[in-house]
C-alpha cells in the first residue's frame, strides 16, 4: 500500500515506527499538501459569492494550480520513498576490502544526488505554493482568512524541512560542486520564501 494511501492513523503510526520510511521528507511533503489544500479551501469558500464577483476568475485561477500542487505534493511523499531506499541499503554494504570500499563508496554517491533531488524538487514546488498564498491572503474570502494564514505556515514548515533533507545529503556527497550548487539553491529559496511565508501570515493576522 502507498504511503498516501494509508490512513491518518496508519501514516503517523509507520513515521513513528524504526523503518527508514516515511521519514521527514515525505512527513514535510505531507504537511505541504494539506497546506495547500487550505488554499483551495479559502478558495471555495470565496467563489461564487457576489462579495468577491470580481477576484472570481482569479480565485478560480488559483485554484486549478494549487490541486496541481496538491497532487504534486502527494506523489512526492512516495518518491521521497522511493529515493531514500537505495540509500538506506547503501549504508548496509560491507567495507572491508578496498574494492568493497570503492563499490560502497560509489553506490553511496549516487544514491546521494538520488535522495538530494526530491527534497530539492518538494522545495521548489513549496515555493510555488507559497506564491499562491499571496493571493488567497489578499483576495481570499474574509470567513476563510484564518485557513490562508495556517495554509502558508505549513508550506514554510515543508520547505524548511525539505531543507534539512538536502543538507544532511549533500553533508555526506564527495562531488562537492554539486553539494555546493544544491544547498546554494535550497539557501537561496530559504532566505526568500520563509520571509515571504511570514509576510503573508503577518497580513493575515491583520485581517482578523
Amino acid at each position: 500500500m502507498k504511503f498516501t494511501e494509508k490512513t491518518c492513523m496508519e501514516f503517523v503510526t509507520a513515521l513513528s515506527d524504526k523503518t527508514p520510511v516515511p521519514g521527514g521528507g515525505g512527513a514535510s511533503a505531507m504537511v505541504a499538501a494539506i497546506g495547500i489544500a487550505l488554499g483551495n479551501m479559502v478558495g471555495n469558500y470565496t467563489v461564487g459569492k457576489k462579495k468577491y464577483a470580481d477576484v472570481e476568475a482569479d480565485v478560480y485561477e488559483l485554484m486549478e494550480k494549487a490541486t496541481f500542487l496538491q497532487a504534486e505534493f502527494l506523489r512526492l511523499v512516495e518518491e521521497d520513498a522511493i529515493a531514500f531506499e537505495p540509500l538506506s541499503k547503501a549504508y548496509a554494504l560491507p567495507k572491508q576490502t578496498a574494492k568493497e570500499q570503492q563499490k560502497k563508496a560509489e553506490i553511496m554517491e549516487a544514491a546521494l544526488k538520488a535522495a538530494c533531488s526530491v527534497p530539492l524538487e518538494l522545495m521548489k514546488r513549496c515555493c510555488e505554493a507559497i506564491n499562491l498564498f499571496v493571493d488567497f491572503a489578499k483576495k481570499g474570502s474574509v470567513i476563510a482568512i484564518s485557513d490562508a494564514g495556517v495554509g502558508v505556515i505549513f508550506c514554510k514548515a515543508a520547505l524548511q524541512g525539505a531543507s534539512l533533507n538536502v543538507f544532511i545529503n549533500t553533508k555526506s556527497m564527495k562531488d562537492t560542486e554539486y553539494a555546493k550548487s544544491c544547498n546554494e539553491q535550497a539557501e537561496k529559496m530559504l532566505a526568500e520564501y520563509t520571509m515571504l511565508a511570514d509576510t503573508i501570515f503577518a497580513q493575515v493576522k491583520e485581517r482578523l
